[in-house]
């Protein structure tokens, strides 16, 4: 399993006022199993149900508001 560190910083805000991190499917992969952890105040990572979308070769992780966190995913 890899994984990929994120900033609050990177990501962007969107039409529908969601906040999201853009990808590529060659970063990731194309049949990954992702998962989005938030990091906690004390340093700690936690498992939470992020949406996901795909358009055509962006995989696209929305939330409500920025965080720092990682993507996890099977290349």
């Amino acid at each position: 399993m890899l994984s990929k560190n994120f900033t609050k910083t990177e990501f962007v805000l969107n039409n529908d006022n969601q906040y999201q991190l853009e990808y590529s499917i060659e970063e990731i992969g194309q049949g990954s199993n992702l998962t989005v952890e938030r990091k906690k105040e004390n340093g700690e990572f936690e498992t939470i149900q992020a949406m996901i979308t795909r358009l055509n070769d962006q995989i696209f992780i929305k939330w409500s508001e920025p965080f720092d966190g990682r993507l996890i995913f099977e290349n």
